[in-house]
């Protein structure tokens, strides 16, 4: 029987947090080796763990796998978290590249200098409410279903709901300022304040 997957990163969340996250979602038990030193980052490179000399790194079905994108389209095909056919899967990439574009402005922005944190948050706020999560919620209600491809959970679901977490984390008015969509989108669960958050946590059944 094949040991759980373990994952190499720093303990935060960076890189590594939309692979826990499929991980999780998965239900696939994992373990995490911490690198909390130079040395540790140096014996994965001198061991040649690190094809490309960078984290993360996921040890899973006796590989090493590295880049991002690599891991979690892995991860996804093998839990079934990765649409029945081409065209889902073209979708789901699409759907998920977008969840990445808005998701790097965020993970960035502790980085900003503080004389530009102000207009970073203000472009963060724009293009979260004009542009992305706008054209989530035009999917779910193009087509009345619980999830954004194929009525069944994929990988676009779950790295949105994470998504829609950092949101509401570094900004708690984004979602006040969408309108309140209609169908899958205005029914969240236990009367949670916003209802895009609400409506992602429940496709999950992560709501409560």
């Amino acid at each position: 029987m094949a040991g759980k997957p373990t994952l190499h990163y720093f303990n935060g969340r960076g890189r590594m947090e939309c692979i826990r996250w499929l991980l999780a979602a998965a239900g696939v038990e994992f373990e995490e080796k911490f690198i909390e030193k130079p040395e540790d980052l140096d014996k994965l490179k001198n061991d040649g763990s690190l094809m490309f000399q960078q984290v993360p790194m996921v040890e899973i079905d006796g590989m090493k796998l590295v880049q991002t994108r690599a891991i979690l389209n892995y991860i996804a095909t093998k839990y079934n978290l990765y649409g029945k056919d081409m065209k889902e899967r073209a979708l789901i990439d699409m759907y998920s590249e977008g969840v990445a574009d808005l998701g790097e402005m965020i993970m960035h922005f502790p980085l900003c200098p503080p004389a530009e944190k102000d207009a970073k948050l203000t472009l963060i706020r724009e293009k979260t409410t004009n542009r992305y999560l706008p054209a989530f919620e035009n999917v779910l209600k193009s087509h009345g279903q619980d999830y954004l491809v194929g009525n069944k959970l994929s990988r676009a679901d779950i790295h949105l709901v994470e998504l829609l977490y950092y949101v509401e984390e570094l900004d708690p008015q984004a979602f006040g300022q969408l309108p309140s969509a209609e169908g899958e989108l205005s029914h969240g669960p236990g009367g949670q304040t916003h209802p895009n958050l609400a409506s992602a946590l429940w496709i999950l059944g992560l709501g409560c």
